[in-house]
Order: C-alpha cells, then structure tokens, then sequence
C-alpha cells in the first residue's frame, strides 16, 4: 500500500510512504527529567528555592527556616491529569516518496472533522452519558472521505453526543487513524494528534502538507514520522506519558484527533475530470451575437 504526501506550495514535493512493523525506537526528549543522581540519597541532593524575593533563595533543608511552612506547594508534587493522551510508541516501517499537489482553496472541504478520545470514564464524564452509538469509519469532508481509529481487531466504537464523537482507548494499545478516499480524485488529507501534526511531530497548522490519497484508495495512518523510514506508533497513554507533555511540555490539546481534507486545484473529486462546469455553462448556442440583426 502506498499514501503520498504533498506539499505547501506550489512546486514543493510531499511524500509516499509504505507501512509495515519494524524494531522499537523512543525519542531521547522522553527520558525521566526527575531522576536522581545515582549513589544519592534524597537527604544528600542541595536544592534552593524562591521564597518572597527571588533574588534571595533559600536552601530547602535551612535549619530555622519557617517561610516554607506556608508554601506547602513546593513539597507537594502535581496530581497527574486524568484520562488518556498518546505516546511515542514503537517505531513502524514506513518509506517516503514525493509528489506534486495543488489545492484548490486554502479552506478545507466541508470544514475541520474531530474525534475525541479518552478512558470509558472520561467519554462518559464528557458526554453526561448521553449519547448515542454507531459501527465503522464515519463519512467527512461533505462525503469525500471516511474515517475512524483502528485499534484492536477493528475500527473503534464511536459515541456521539451533542453534535460531537467519542472513541474509547485502552491503556498501552497501538492505534492507528484509518483513512478511506471515497472520491475519483486525489486529496490531500492533514491529520492531527493531540494537537500535533503527524508528519513532523510538532503544533499542527493547516498551511502544513499531509498525505495524498488515491482515487477510492484506503490507508492506515500509524503514528508521528521519525524518520523518511520510519513513524513512531500511536499509543493510548497516561497523559504524563504522552509525546505532546514529555516533548513539548504541552497538555492544552490533548485527547483529540482532528482531519482536514483538501482537493485538487482544477479537478471535480466526484467525476476525477477537469472541473470545467461554469465554462460550460458560459457557452452560447448561436456563435454570432444576438445583436446584430439578420440579414
């Protein structure tokens, strides 16, 4: 199976990239930044704090000191956010090629589409256990496309509530965003995780390219692209282990996976041909002009 990626701007290549399991590699930014140094015991590490006036800190462990009696936050670490994010999994086999690709417009097709994630208590915490439930890919993009998360033996369970849907994760499980072209045309489909885009890892944005689909082609996205051979997996975490904290120090956007799909400059994705409707509609049945009068 092959996807193609485009770029920005014109003349400006995009990629293609083929899918398959390789051997587990993890980013070195995802080290534990609390680690203690080896052989120290906690009485032993010196630390100093700001206490009033910056300028001045004070040695925590200060014999007399009774200012930190009354900040009791610098002993008490911070609660870890409920519910899932996601991780930078094992690495997957994937191989990039380039091509062309024009927009038609800068505004996606049919507006942005989103799906938000969580643990079974966060989805029904968030949709007040009001919702209603549906099967398979869903249809986005005014009908272009269709889409869900595959996670497990198939397409998650989609709970759909007050205009918006809601996936279940299970902790530790690989997952991937499952993408069918239901067009006679290429489009360019831009996917975000976590408020991450997927190709380079970093804040998602819609100037920034994604993949290109095929006519009525079907492709699994697996996860953030580490190198031009391979991604990284998509994996349902605590938020504390996810990419978007551990890389970026970032929790505002977690929890929601979101598509914007974009059509070929010149091209009628229904028909796959040039979109030369309005031309047509322009043509005159009589070539000679109505105003002049017949001889």
């Amino acid at each position: 199976m092959k996807v193609k990626e485009s770029s920005v701007r014109n003349g400006v290549r995009g990629l293609l990239l083929g899918l398959s399991v390789g051997l587990p590699i993890f980013l070195n930014s995802c080290a534990n930044t609390d680690s203690m140094p080896h052989g120290a015991a906690s009485g032993e590490v010196s630390r100093t704090l700001p206490i009033g006036d910056s300028s001045s800190p004070r040695s925590l462990g200060a014999p007399g000191d009774n200012a930190l009696a009354a900040s009791p936050e610098y002993f008490r670490k911070p609660s870890p956010r409920p519910g899932y994010a996601t991780a930078w999994g094992p690495s997957l086999s994937s191989r990039m090629t380039y091509t062309s690709f024009r927009r038609s417009n800068d505004t996606p097709h049919g507006g942005i589409a989103s799906v938000y994630y969580n643990d079974k208590e966060g989805v029904a915490e968030m949709t007040g256990r009001d919702y209603y439930t549906s099967t398979g890919r869903k249809r986005a993009a005014n009908g272009l496309v269709e889409w869900g998360m595959r996670s497990g033996f198939g397409i998650l369970r989609s709970y759909h509530s007050k205009g918006k849907r809601y996936v279940v994760g299970r902790r530790n499980a690989k997952y991937s965003i499952s993408l069918k072209n239901n067009s006679r045309s290429r489009l360019e489909v831009v996917v975000s995780v976590d408020g991450l885009d997927v190709v380079d890892g970093k804040p998602a944005s819609l100037r920034k390219r994604g993949y290109i689909l095929a006519p009525e082609q079907t492709v699994e996205i697996r996860g953030w692209r580490s190198s031009e051979e391979e991604v990284a997996s998509f994996m349902f975490s605590p938020v504390g282990g996810s990419y978007s904290h551990l890389k970026h120090g970032e929790t505002r956007n977690i929890g929601v996976v979101g598509l914007a799909v974009f059509t070929e400059k010149g091209i009628d994705p229904w028909s796959g041909r040039s979109a030369d409707g309005p031309r047509r509609f322009s043509a005159s049945p009589f070539a000679e002009s109505p105003l002049r009068q017949a001889r």
